[in-house]
């Protein structure tokens, strides 16, 4: 397993399938970030392609978010403003892409790897799939993923999740939320579902797919210069005492 990540992409019978990896949890340095920004764009514009799934590998976390060991050695503000950029590139890229999403969720979710969820299109999970926006505890704040997030979830949501940032919600509640569309109790109902439904999606029109996308994401059409704002306010906060004296004492427990 490669111990800085990797982004890995397969197309069998019109079903994408992009995945993401990291050794912890499944989080993102920024490298991988704009790795896997890529790979959405280039999949999108690729013709064999008719359906996208997103998945992390393992059985473990969905996505663990931003990389503490990345976040810790930031060192001013435009490392920082271009660490979280590299969320609002992904986001964007999920927004912009022609083809719909559909996220395959199997364990728990932090930060942005519940923004990754909300952004996109559909969404399947297991139940062992909790969510928790970690942000504000951190001394941040979940200013990038919080339009897709509360896009997805509405606003009063968005505000549960983001303000009580040190626990977590079930998969059901998720699902109530709008988050998921469906939870399974095992990985292998989960699999199952999302092969039937991307297969489905593979033998639709195109054309008709990328019209109602275009209708889903319909009022986002600023996100472009919403999300660079919202990167600049995390890339401000990171910085400061409170946040890396969070992540420091995090570590040091691990």
């Amino acid at each position: 397993m490669p111990e800085n990540g990797e982004i890995s992409v397969t197309i069998e019978k019109g079903i994408a399938t992009i995945t993401f990896y990291h050794p912890k949890g499944n989080s993102f340095p920024g490298k991988l970030l704009r790795e896997l920004a890529d790979q959405i764009t280039s999949v999108g514009k690729n013709a064999i392609a008719k359906v996208i799934i997103l998945q992390s590998r393992g059985d473990g976390a969905f996505c663990a978010g931003a990389s503490f060991t990345e976040l810790i050695n930031i060192k001013n503000y435009d490392e920082g403003k271009k660490f979280f950029m590299g969320f609002a590139l992904v986001i964007n890229a999920m927004r912009k892409c022609p083809k719909l999403i559909i996220a395959r969720v199997q364990g728990k979710a932090v930060g942005g790897g519940v923004g990754l969820a909300s952004s996109a299109d559909y969404a399947l999970a297991r139940d062992t799939a909790f969510v928790k926006l970690s942000e504000l505890a951190l001394g941040i704040g979940p200013f990038v993923v919080g339009p897709a997030v509360e896009r997805k979830i509405g606003t009063s949501s968005f505000a549960t999740l983001a303000i009580d940032a040190k626990n977590w919600r079930s998969a059901q509640w998720a699902k109530d939320k709008g988050l998921f569309t469906q939870i399974y109790a095992s990985t292998e109902d989960l699999d199952s579902a999302l092969q039937e439904l991307a297969q489905s999606l593979a033998d639709s029109s195109p054309d008709a797919m990328a019209e109602l996308k275009r209708v889903l994401w319909e009022g986002t059409e600023n996100w472009d210069d919403l999300l660079e704002k919202r990167a600049e306010i995390s890339g401000r906060l990171v910085l400061s005492d409170y946040t890396r004296d969070f992540i420091t004492q995090f570590k040091s427990k691990k």
